[in-house]
C-alpha cells in the first residue's frame, strides 16, 4: 500500500514519553501492536514533517485551517 492509497484499516494512535527519556508513537490495530521509540530529536523531526505535510495537504485542497485532533 502506497502513503496516497485510501484505506478502510482502522488503528488506535498513542504519542507521548517514556521513562526512558525517549518519546513513543504506539499503533494498535487488528492485529497489529507496534511500539515505536526515537530520542526526542528525531521526535522533533518527525513533528516538523507532520507540519510540513500538513501545509501541503492544505495547499492540495485540504482544509484551509486547523481543526483540532485529526482521525484516531
Amino acid at each position: 500500500m502506497g502513503i496516497d492509497k485510501q484505506s478502510e484499516v482502522a488503528a488506535n494512535l498513542q504519542i507521548g514519553p517514556t521513562t526512558l527519556g525517549m518519546v513513543r508513537i504506539y499503533v494498535e490495530g487488528e492485529g497489529v501492536d507496534l511500539p515505536l521509540d526515537f530520542d526526542p530529536d528525531e521526535a522533533d523531526e518527525i513533528a516538523e514533517e507532520l507540519r510540513a505535510a500538513a501545509e501541503a495537504a492544505r495547499q492540495m485542497g485540504g482544509s484551509s485551517a486547523p481543526k483540532g485532533k485529526g482521525r484516531r
